[in-house]
């Protein structure tokens, strides 16, 4: 059995306020898109085991794909079958894309429908949570309104289709640090968020694409607004970078253009450059 795990993006991530918790309230938008790990299954040997050979991601209990599957069958009450779950890694790890939220979820849709669906996608969304924050998000599978730390979702129908060039430079961002740098008593963008935008249903992406987290992600990472330049030198609509980064995303109207800007962008080998759609 084997299951496409998509990427994310965040087309508007206004921080509210920080949670005596210590994590933070957001308001955002976000949108799959169709950048994939392959996460295969086979229910074979002892207990559950995860194989992945990118040197970045722990094969150990500490993986959240190994926490999605040892949750899941302890809310059923049964022990771990034996069950082998391996990751192909398409999705570059801690850039801002989600990669790992998503392969939690895609385990635990997976092995709900292998077990005939024991848990409705609510439930599954609450096990979800108690994993990371976006994999509800990616539970639910469509372009949503994301509220609370994330797990207050509401499906949104406003966007139109386009092509993404994702770049994810070769430099490691802390989520942690960007957060705890994150001044929410300035103005972080040049731009004022308004939220008006999401209840006419319709999001313009010259306007609205929003990111509080951006400045803070620059700030330490000058990369990051290299990567947003050429984008727009070739030709990219829209430009700005998906949650605490460093990944930064361009969206094209015109297909032959975003072809084109691929193939240019991709002569960068410090960058990893990939094609995609927004799952809508």
């Amino acid at each position: 059995m084997e299951i496409l795990s998509p990427a994310k993006i965040n087309l508007f991530l206004k921080v509210v306020k920080k949670r005596r918790d210590g994590y933070h309230n957001i308001f955002s938008l976000m949108c799959p898109v169709s950048l994939y790990d392959i996460i295969s299954f086979d229910f074979t040997g002892h207990g559950i085991c995860v194989s992945c050979k990118h040197p970045d991601v722990p094969e150990d209990e500490t993986n959240l794909v190994f926490k999605a599957a040892y949750l899941f069958f302890e809310k059923m009450g049964d022990r771990p079958p034996g069950l082998l779950i391996k990751i192909d890694k398409k999705i570059p790890v801690a850039a801002g894309l989600g990669g790992g939220s998503s392969n939690a979820a895609t385990v635990l849709k997976a092995l709900n429908k292998h077990y005939a669906n024991p848990f409705s996608q609510e439930q599954l969304q609450k096990m979800g949570l108690a994993i990371g924050a976006d994999v509800p998000f990616f539970i639910l599978g469509k372009p949503a309104i994301a509220r609370g730390v994330g797990e207050r979702l509401k499906v949104y129908g406003g966007l139109v289709d386009c092509k993404v060039i994702l770049i994810s430079p070769h430099i490691k961002v802390s989520t942690a640090q960007v957060y705890k740098n994150l001044n929410l008593g300035l103005t972080n963008c040049k731009k004022k968020p308004k939220y008006p935008i999401f209840k006419n249903h319709h999001f313009d992406f010259g306007s609205n694409l929003y990111n509080d987290l951006e400045p803070v992600a620059i700030s330490w990472h000058p990369e990051i607004s290299e990567v947003k330049n050429a984008l727009f030198l070739h030709g990219a609509d829209n430009v700005l970078m998906s949650g605490s980064g460093p990944t930064v995303f361009g969206l094209y109207k015109s297909v032959s253009h975003a072809c084109e800007a691929v193939e240019k962008l991709s002569e960068n080998k410090s960058w990893k450059v990939f094609l995609a759609n927004l799952l809508l």
